[in-house]
């Protein structure tokens, strides 16, 4: 078994967005147009995804705290695998949109990565090389969002048994048997057991209560979650609808949404992949969340415009967005993170994962309601609405970078 590496796991990260970029560009879109939906129904196919991810993120979290990193990313990998076959055979055999909820939610319980991800990072990565540590995470995440939905707008034209979009679900099944393998493998377990949570008192049921004070309980945690909740929240009233705004204002079809999408990964990739460590010699965590932050509110407002402006402000704001979020993620993990003991790791990242995905479970929701009851550019105003205050509040992440987490006291 090789030795722990970030090249290791930024391979799985690649591997797994690379399955889940494939079926972004038409998911909802077939939803609307395959099996008569509206946009806010097609929408909450996201929603519930995530809100599976909300419930469960935190359980195999607080596991791989007691058990390891590589189980639970095992577990995580196949269960993606299972769940992207089943939406291809729903899409193949025109098994109505219940399918695809039943699917969703089934991906959503068993996907655990990014968090996992994040914890193995902070496992093998000092307090000062975390936040570029974490930027290896945007990096495959850019990477995936490159090639997935690029590969997945060009595959969901090309039909199996007749229906369109199957073909994308059953090629990112396969990436995910060949992560699986990757990971059993060529990828180490980076928890020791010396460090791995012993408490047997603390529950595995989701919503743990006890968990999430733990994490509001270390300076600027709290806020800094809240701040990230705030802005998913702001940033996925896009999620579901910015296929629908390509077709619907721009003309532009799957494979276009698609194109479009991996500019995106471009532009996400290149900030988070070569601009995040010399950014974290000169700025702090709480500076470029807070950049961050107004960048995306910049893109906002610059696709609210791109419904008049043309096509050319739809790119330049779609890479402007890229490059806020891609400032933003990373360096909140970081941040989080340094205030974490080794081995609760997975339990601070996973309490923000939580959040995090509750976020993604009311934005698509959201952005579906507004697009289908007062038009296609609503959910955008309310994003940079969104953004506004999450930039208010992050301002006072400065004062809360102190002190160091190795020398509170445990909570009692």
């Amino acid at each position: 078994m090789r030795r722990p590496s970030l090249g290791a796991i930024f391979l799985t990260v690649f591997l797994d967005l690379l399955g889940f970029g494939l079926v972004i560009p038409f998911l909802a879109k077939e939803a609307r147009d395959a099996f008569g939906t509206s946009e806010f129904v097609a929408a909450l196919l996201g929603s519930v995804y995530s809100l599976m991810q909300f419930l469960f993120v935190p359980v195999w979290g607080r596991l791989s705290d007691r058990i390891g990193r590589r189980p639970v990313l095992l577990w995580s990998i196949a269960g993606t695998a299972l769940s992207m076959a089943a939406l291809g055979a729903g899409l193949m055999f025109g098994k109505g949109v219940h399918w695809l909820f039943l699917a969703r939610i089934f991906g959503g319980i068993a996907t655990a990565n990014l968090g996992i991800a994040s914890a193995y990072i902070a496992d093998v990565t000092s307090a000062e090389d975390r936040a570029k540590g974490m930027g290896l995470i945007g990096a495959a995440f850019g990477l995936g969002f490159i090639f997935g939905p690029a590969i997945g707008g060009t595959l969901t034209k090309i039909p199996v048994a007749g229906h369109e979009g199957a073909l994308p679900c059953y090629v990112a099944a396969l990436f995910s048997l060949i992560n699986w393998a990757w990971v059993y493998f060529g990828l180490s377990e980076s928890l020791p057991p010396e460090l791995r949570q012993k408490k047997t008192t603390r529950s595995l049921a989701p919503l743990n209560m006890t968990a999430v004070r733990d994490a509001f309980r270390l300076p600027g945690v709290g806020l800094a979650i809240s701040v990230n909740f705030l802005v998913l929240l702001s940033f996925t009233n896009l999620d579901q609808t910015f296929t629908f705004y390509c077709s619907d204002i721009f003309g532009i079809d799957e494979r276009g949404t698609g194109y479009v999408l991996a500019c995106i990964g471009v532009a996400a990739t290149a900030v988070q992949g070569g601009m995040m460590r010399p950014l974290s010699k000169r700025m702090t965590e709480a500076s470029m969340i807070r950049l961050g932050v107004l960048l995306q509110f910049l893109a906002f407002s610059g696709l609210v415009l791109a419904a008049t402006w043309g096509r050319p402000w739809l790119y330049v704001a779609s890479a402007v967005l890229a490059v806020g979020s891609g400032l933003t993620q990373p360096s909140t993990s970081a941040f989080i993170s340094k205030r974490a003991l080794p081995g609760e790791q997975g339990t601070m990242l996973g309490a923000n994962q939580s959040f995090a995905s509750l976020a993604r479970t009311f934005g698509p929701a959201c952005g579906g309601y507004f697009y289908t009851n007062l038009g296609p550019r609503a959910p955008y105003v309310v994003a940079a609405l969104g953004m506004v205050l999450a930039f208010g509040l992050a301002h006072g992440l400065q004062r809360a970078t102190l002190p160091s987490p190795r020398v509170l006291p445990k909570a009692s």
